[in-house]
C-alpha cells in the first residue's frame, strides 16, 4: 500500500484545542445573545437535495455549490445524447443529486416548511453550523466555514430589523471590539434606482455590479454596468447616488429628492427611517445611530433573495472583508411552497471574526486553560488514592486530570506547561500520611499545603 503525504484540502483547516478554545469563546458569547433576544438553537443537515439550494443565490451564486456525486456507478443513467453535450452544466442533474449546504438561510426556509404545522409564528430561531463553498481560498475567504445565523420568519414588523442592528452592536462590542460599521441599505431603494433609470428588469444587473464598489472602483463598476446593458447616460444619473455622501439622514433626504416619482424607492427610505426609530427608541447608546450604523447605497448583497432592508458588518480595526451581512427575504419559503411568509435575519462570520479577534490580540486568557490541575503520578501504589483525589475534585465540578504513568516530576511539569494548567497538585507519601496537600502555582512557583476541603473552594473561587 503506497503511503499517502498528509495534506488538507484548500480551503479547510484543523482546529488545535486553544483554537476550539477560542472559538467557542465566540460561539457562547453569541448563543448567550441570540437566547437573549429570544431566539432558539435548531440544526439542519450539512448536505441537502441539489435542487433545494440551486436557483437561490444567483448565477454566481449557483457555481459555488459543491455538488456530492452519487453513491454507486453515476454514469448508468446518463442518457448517450447527455453524454455527447459535453456540457457539465446539463450532466450534473443526472449525476448529482445532492450538495453541500452553501448557506444556512434556504435550509433554513426547507426547514419551516416542512415543520410549519410543528412550529408557533413568529418562529424565532439560530443555527451555528458549517457551510461550503467552491470559493478561491484567499485570506480570510474559505471553502469550509462556520456561519452563525439568527432570523425570524413569521413577522413583517421593522422592530425585527432594529433588534438585529443591536445584536450586532452588542455582541461585537462583547468580543471586544471597538471600531465597526454596520451598514444598512434596502432593496427597494435600488429597485427605486433601477426603475427611475427606465431599466426595472436590470435591477439585479445593476445590484451585482454596485456590490463590487469596495474591490474593483467606480470605473470598474462602469465597465460592468456598460457590458450589462446600461448606457453612458445612465451612468452619469448612477454616479452621484453610489458615491453618496454626508450622514445618514442627510444621505435619506438626498435620496427622498431623487426617488421622488418611484413609490417603491420610497418605501425602502421610509423602512430604513422607522428602523432608525425603533434604534432610538431602545436608547441603548446615544451615539450608535451616529458612530457604528451607516447608509450605504453601495450595499447590495448579490442574492437574489432579498427583497426589504440588508445589512453588511465590517471592522474598522483589521484589513478584512465583511465579518457579517443579511436582510429580509419576503417570498424564500415560496420557492418550496409556502406563500406569504416573511422573513428577516443576518448572520455572523465566525471564521472571519476570529481571525480579527486573533489579529487584534482579544480573546481572553482563560480560554486557554483545559484543566485546572493535574494531580502527579510518582508511584504505581498511590495511584488509588490520587485517583479517589481526582474523583472528589470532578465532583465538585472542577476541571482536573491525573497524569497517566508514573513519571519523573520534570516530565509532568512540562506537560502542565504546554497545556497551560495553572496548578499541580504533588502527591507522595508524605501528603497520603498527613492529609495535607502540596499545591504548585505553575506561574509563581509558589508551594503551599493545603486540606482538600481548603483546595476546593480555592477552586471555586
Amino acid at each position: 500500500m503506497a503511503i499517502v503525504k498528509p495534506s488538507l484540502a484548500k480551503g479547510t483547516r484543523d482546529f488545535s484545542p486553544l483554537e476550539m478554545e477560542r472559538r467557542n469563546f465566540i460561539f457562547n458569547t453569541l448563543k448567550r445573545i441570540f437566547r437573549k433576544y429570544g431566539y432558539s438553537e435548531i440544526q439542519t443537515p450539512s448536505f441537502e437535495n441539489l435542487a433545494t439550494l440551486t436557483g437561490k443565490y444567483g448565477d454566481e451564486g449557483d457555481k459555488l455549490i459543491f455538488k456530492i456525486l452519487n453513491s454507486g456507478d453515476y454514469l448508468s443513467k446518463v442518457s448517450n445524447e447527455a453524454w455527447n453535450e459535453r456540457n457539465s452544466n446539463k450532466l450534473i442533474p443526472h449525476i448529482s443529486e445532492k450538495a453541500l449546504r452553501y448557506d444556512l438561510t434556504v435550509p433554513f426556509a426547507r426547514y419551516v416548511v416542512m415543520h410549519q404545522n410543528d412550529i408557533a409564528l413568529p418562529f424565532k430561531r439560530f443555527q451555528i453550523q458549517p457551510v461550503w463553498r467552491a470559493d478561491r481560498p484567499q485570506r480570510g475567504r474559505y471553502r469550509e466555514f462556520y456561519q452563525c445565523d439568527v432570523d425570524v420568519v413569521g413577522s413583517d414588523s421593522l422592530l425585527n430589523e432594529a433588534e438585529f442592528v443591536l445584536i450586532y452592536w452588542e455582541a461585537l462590542k462583547e468580543l471586544g471590539l471597538k471600531d465597526f460599521t454596520i451598514k444598512i441599505n434596502n432593496r427597494k431603494i435600488l429597485t427605486g434606482i433601477a426603475e427611475i433609470l427606465g431599466k426595472p428588469e436590470l435591477i439585479v444587473d445593476m445590484t451585482v455590479a454596485i456590490d463590487k464598489l469596495d474591490k474593483i472602483g467606480l470605473e470598474g463598476v462602469n465597465k460592468e454596468l456598460l457590458e450589462r446593458g446600461f448606457t453612458e447616460e445612465d451612468l452619469e444619473l448612477l454616479k452621484p447616488i453610489v458615491l453618496l455622501g454626508g450622514t445618514n439622514l442627510e444621505k435619506l433626504e438626498s435620496l427622498k429628492k431623487v426617488l421622488a416619482s418611484s413609490e417603491k424607492g420610497m418605501q425602502g427610505i421610509a423602512e430604513i427611517e422607522t428602523v432608525f426609530a425603533y434604534i432610538d427608541a431602545f436608547k441603548v447608546d446615544e451615539t450608535l445611530l451616529e458612530r457604528e450604523v451607516e447608509v450605504d447605497i453601495t450595499l447590495a448583497r448579490g442574492l437574489n433573495y432579498y427583497t426589504g432592508c440588508i445589512f453588511e458588518v465590517k471592522t474598522n480595526e483589521v484589513a478584512m472583508g465583511s465579518i457579517g451581512g443579511g436582510g429580509r427575504y419576503d417570498d424564500l419559503t415560496g420557492m418550496f411552497g409556502l406563500k406569504g411568509l416573511t422573513g428577516v435575519g443576518v448572520s455572523f462570520g465566525a471564521d472571519r471574526i476570529y481571525d480579527v479577534l486573533e489579529e487584534l490580540s482579544l480573546f481572553p486568557e482563560a480560554t486557554v486553560v483545559s484543566s485546572k490541575i493535574l494531580i502527579s503520578n510518582f508511584d504505581k501504589t498511590l495511584e488509588s488514592y490520587t485517583i479517589s483525589l481526582l474523583t472528589s475534585l470532578r465532583k465538585e465540578g472542577i476541571a482536573v486530570e491525573l497524569y497517566p504513568v508514573a513519571a519523573k516530576l520534570k516530565k509532568q511539569m512540562s506537560y502542565a506547561d504546554a497545556k497551560g494548567i495553572p496548578f499541580v497538585l504533588l502527591v507522595g507519601e508524605e501528603e497520603v500520611e498527613s492529609g495535607l496537600l502540596t499545591l504548585k502555582n505553575m506561574e509563581s512557583g509558589e508551594q503551599i499545603k493545603v486540606k482538600l476541603s481548603t483546595l476546593i473552594e480555592m477552586m471555586r473561587g
